[in-house]
This record gives C-alpha cells, sequence and structure tokens, in this order.
C-alpha cells in the first residue's frame, strides 16, 4: 500500500465544481494579489496536497520553526520555506483585507489564500540557515533576496488550475496512489531527478527495481538554473527510456511543477517529504542531491537523514556512479575495486557540451536513443 501521508492525512484544499464556481464570484470582489507562475504551482500543490501537512503559505510562527528547528509547530518535520511575497504596492490593500485571490498574469484568479499573518522575514538569517550560504551566486539564495521583502501567510484554497504547459506529464498525489494500489505496488521508490537521464541514473533506477514493486520518476518541472535542460527536454528523454527499456507495470513517470531550491540536504527532505505525499515507501538520496556548484559536502544530504528518525519514509543511500574500464560496466565505489584512472564519470554538463559540438557522445555513458532526443532540444535553444 502506499505510505502514509506526511503528518497523517493528505491535505485537500480543492472545491468541488459548484463550489469553485461559487468561490469564483466572491473572488470577483476580493483584493487581487499577484502572483508568478512558480508561486501559483506552489498554492496548487498545497491545495492538491502534495506538501501535506501545510494547507497554506507559511506564517512567521511557522517559518520560525522550520528554518530554526527544521519542524512545523506541531513538531512534524519540515525543511524548505514555502512562502508567498507580497510585493510593497499591495501590504497596505493585504493588511486591511482578510481574504484575498491569488492571480496569474492574465488576472484569473487562481487561489484564495486567508490573510492569518502578514511579516517581514530577515532574509539573511533565512537564506543561511536554509540554504548554509548567503552567497548571491547561489540559485536559491539570489531567488529568496530578489523577492519582496512583506511575506502573506495563510491558508489556500484552490479555485482553478494555474495555467501549466507540463499538465500532460503531471498527476496529483491522489492519481499516483491510485495508481500504485491499482498495480499492487507496496513498496515503491521516488527517484528525483532535474536533469535528463544519462547512464548512472539509469543504473540506480535499476537497482532499486530489483528489490522494489515500482518506481516512480519524478522530474522537477518548475525553474531551474539556465543552464540546466528545459523540462520539455528532460521530459522527452524520459519518454524513450521508459517506453524503450523499462517494463512498462514496474515504472511511472510523472513530474512535479515547483521550483528547483538548490538547497542540499534540507532540499533532500523536502523531496523526500512530497514523494511520501505521492505515495512512495523509499526515497533516494544520491551524492550531492540538490547541490550545485561547490556549496555543499557530497554526502551532507546523507547525513541530514540520520537527524530526522521519524520522517515515515525509508532512505535509500546511494554514491555516485560511473563506467569502469576494467569492470567493464557501471559500478559504484560499493561494487568496483579498481583505481579512479579507470573510471569514467558521467557528467551531465559534459554530455551537453558535447551535444552542442555535434559529437556522439558514448553509449556507455548515455543511450544513442536518449542522446538523439537531447541533441534537438540542445541545437533548438543554442
Amino acid at each position: 500500500m502506499p505510505s502514509i501521508p506526511h503528518g497523517g492525512v493528505l491535505v485537500d484544499r480543492t472545491l468541488l465544481l459548484e463550489e469553485a464556481q461559487e468561490a469564483l464570484k466572491r473572488a470577483k470582489h476580493l483584493m487581487q494579489l499577484p502572483a508568478d507562475r512558480d508561486t501559483l504551482w506552489d498554492a496548487e500543490k498545497i491545495a492538491i496536497g502534495a506538501f501535506s501537512p501545510l494547507q497554506g503559505f507559511m506564517t512567521s510562527e511557522e517559518l520560525q520553526g522550520v528554518v530554526n528547528e527544521m519542524r512545523l509547530p506541531s513538531g512534524v518535520v519540515w525543511t524548505m520555506p514555502i512562502l508567498l511575497p507580497v510585493p510593497d504596492e499591495f501590504v497596505a490593500d493585504v493588511k486591511g483585507a482578510k481574504e484575498v485571490v491569488l492571480v496569474d498574469e492574465a488576472r484569473r484568479a487562481i487561489a484564495l489564500v486567508q490573510v492569518e499573518d502578514l511579516f517581514c522575514p530577515d532574509k539573511g538569517w533565512l537564506v543561511k540557515e536554509v540554504f548554509g550560504t548567503d552567497d548571491p551566486h547561489h540559485p536559491g539564495v539570489a531567488k529568496i533576496l530578489s523577492q519582496p521583502k512583506w511575506c502573506l501567510g495563510g491558508m489556500v484554497t484552490l479555485l482553478q488550475p494555474p495555467e501549466n504547459p507540463y499538465r500532460r506529464w503531471e498527476l496529483t498525489p491522489r492519481e499516483t496512489r491510485a495508481y500504485f494500489e491499482r498495480m499492487g505496488w507496496h513498496a515503491v521508490v521516488g527517484f528525483q531527478t532535474r536533469n535528463a537521464p544519462h547512464r548512472a541514473h539509469e543504473y540506480l533506477q535499476r537497482c532499486v527495481l530489483e528489490f522494489c514493486d515500482g518506481l516512480l520518476i519524478q522530474p522537477i518541472m518548475g525553474t531551474k538554473k539556465g543552464d540546466d535542460f528545459p523540462t520539455e527536454a528532460i521530459m522527452a528523454a524520459y519518454e524513450v527510456l521508459v517506453r524503450e527499456f523499462y517494463p512498462p507495470d514496474r515504472v511511472l513517470l510523472s513530474g512535479i511543477t515547483t521550483w528547483m531550491r538548490y538547497g542540499g540536504p534540507r532540499e533532500a527532505v523536502f523531496h523526500a517529504i512530497f514523494r511520501k505525499n505521492y505515495g512512495c515507501t523509499h526515497f533516494l538520496v544520491g551524492r550531492d542531491h540538490a547541490g550545485v556548484g561547490n556549496y555543499y559536502d557530497p554526502y551532507a544530504a546523507h547525513r541530514i537523514f540520520d537527524e530526522l528518525p521519524d520522517l515515515g519514509i525509508t532512505i535509500l543511500k546511494v554514491t555516485a556512479a560511473f563506467y569502469c574500464e576494467r569492470c567493464g560496466c557501471l559500478a559504484t565505489d560499493k561494487t568496483c575495486g579498481h583505481s579512479p584512472k579507470l573510471r569514467r564519470n558521467i557528467s551531465m554538463t559534459a554530455l551537453r557540451r558535447m551535444l552542442r559540438e555535434g559529437k556522439e557522445p558514448p553509449a556507455e555513458l548515455i543511450r544513442p536513443e536518449v542522446a538523439a532526443v537531447l541533441r534537438q532540444f540542445v541545437f533548438a535553444d543554442s
């Protein structure tokens, strides 16, 4: 059976059709608060239960607990801030409201938010504690520091789904859970990725398929660094891999629209939590999970889980896979005893450079079928 949702109950802040129609009418008379795409997608993730037990954007009290203790006031583990920024020009109107409506660029009403708390978090404290650095070159830090200083905390009610060009690749937690039950999967491993698949990723996925009932491959489909592959490329490449090389009754491909924080250890826990909400019983944590540059120790994301024994999902800690010339196959430090000189590390940055230069990447590093898909996108954005 799928895992118990984080906090015990899968949150549902959505409305039935008639309720939504009535709420949309009421929303016309409420103060409108513009929100960017990633914020609207996070509002949706709260409402559909992906971020259970959160029922809304964090208040100051919730943020304090998460940043300082990695726990919500209830004591439930949570490691990343989920905030609703409020531009200065809207602060006065928000202060005078009991409820606001989040709107997109087209002024479509997406979600209602109760005004429970309006506050200015200390951004320096927040980024240092969460990301371990205040360096503005860190993409997660840069995003937080660039946002307005005011934040609104309060319960969310989804009125209608936000625009999503990747909707065809996304399932809700209820849908993935129903799929796992229908397939008879009891042990389900979640695989996090922000990138297209190379052979090291495939090696780890095949390893877990040897002992679990099913594998959920769930790429991040929200905002990522500019040098990461676009979402369309990642999903198209994974479609080829899953369709051509994996048993159809063992693997589910379904992305999630939330932005990549590059928060290292804390984001690794966040990733485990929402995979638990999607029904996974196990979660794979690799080398430099959710890392960027040299900001984190490569295995800091392994160690943080030792501090959180009540997380409620089994963590599978794996080391980096590489191609060993002597073994003639993919391996890790746990399975290969040969000199590092015989190892070929697999880097998507290097593979992308090869594709850009018109070179054919070695088949032992990336499948030709996957490389063919990625090549189209490399030339399209060059």
